[in-house]
């Protein structure tokens, strides 16, 4: 990336802290891997970042960048790091692009050392855990603490749980320093009073809409619920027990910014018989007189036996 400032690859000032470094680099590794985003160019983004990341995470090498420039002493040709696949990410499923990004590294935030070194490295310890987040946290994602005991050791770690985390996703940890396991973590989402997914690995919601008979035979317009603000749903006239209105882009969005829909399940609540009063009970009779059954036709015409 001869020529380039990899201090503007980055976003940050030529006085940036590590930290400040290391934060711009995991924001643009999350949003710019290959895995994950599948724009043309971000392949070649996700290179130049990883190349500027290198390069000033490393305080001597750092320091000739800052002298000679990307070309000067101390440049080095890219090694294995450089590849999406040796980054560290290793995906069982799409949430696991966040598998490493918690604090504390010494060297890259995916734990790796490059060239012939990471070959060399012996296969760390795979402790599995399970971890159950509340269905807010998967809606919005966010850090979970995670305890892990192994060999007398505590290792702690603040778990990165992406937006939309699929139900039963396994999201993979890296070690953070030699000696440490590799922690594959079972995600387990737990319920919510109102929402719930159509699909345990999808994005789409639905809730129950309780309508009363003349909500749902004249037509209404109803304020439901979503994961933001409240919302006002247009209910068509004779709309029966069980149809699903669509709340477009209102279900839950993933890591790579895409939303699911919201439906509103509709489930007609006919009124308490004990709280009618006298007026409201010869009111429904008399209604019930004039409309049409809707057991009509086949095969309800017909008269059928039933043989034991």
């Amino acid at each position: 990336m001869e020529g380039r400032d990899y201090y503007a690859v980055l976003g940050v000032s030529r006085d940036a802290s590590i930290e400040e470094i290391r934060k711009a680099y995991r924001a643009l590794a999350r949003k710019l891997h290959p895995d994950v985003n599948k724009t043309p160019d971000a392949q070649k983004r996700f290179t130049e970042v990883q190349d500027a990341y290198d390069v000033l995470s490393d305080p001597e090498k750092r320091r000739q960048y800052d002298l000679f420039g990307a070309a000067g002493p101390g440049a080095s040709a890219r090694t294995a790091q450089g590849s999406p696949q040796a980054s560290g990410f290793d995906f069982d499923d799409l949430g696991s692009m966040f598998d490493a990004f918690f604090g504390g590294r010494t060297e890259t935030p995916f734990g790796q050392t490059s060239g012939r070194r990471a070959s060399r490295r012996t296969r760390p310890v795979t402790v599995e855990q399970d971890v159950h987040i509340s269905f807010d946290t998967m809606a919005r994602g966010g850090e979970h603490p995670l305890t892990i005991e192994r060999q007398g050791v505590t290792h702690r770690i603040d778990l990165v749980i992406p937006r939309g985390v699929a139900q039963g996703a396994r999201l993979r940890v890296k070690p953070r320093t030699p000696g440490d396991p590799e922690v594959v973590v079972t995600v387990h989402v737990g319920g919510h009073p109102i929402f719930r997914r159509t699909d345990p690995k999808g994005l789409d919601l639905e809730f129950d809409l309780p309508l009363s008979i003349t909500e749902a035979t004249l037509g209404a317009s109803i304020s439901v619920p979503t994961l933001g603000e409240s919302l006002v749903l247009t209910v068509p006239p004779g709309t029966s027990s069980g149809r699903k209105l669509r709340l477009r882009g209102r279900g839950l969005t993933n890591a790579e910014g895409r939303s699911g829909d919201l439906f509103a399940t509709v489930r007609i609540v006919p009124p308490d018989p004990d709280t009618l009063t006298e007026d409201q009970r010869q009111a429904l009779e008399r209604l019930a007189r004039g409309l049409k059954s809707p057991r009509q036709g086949k095969p309800w015409d017909e008269r059928h036996g039933v043989t034991p």
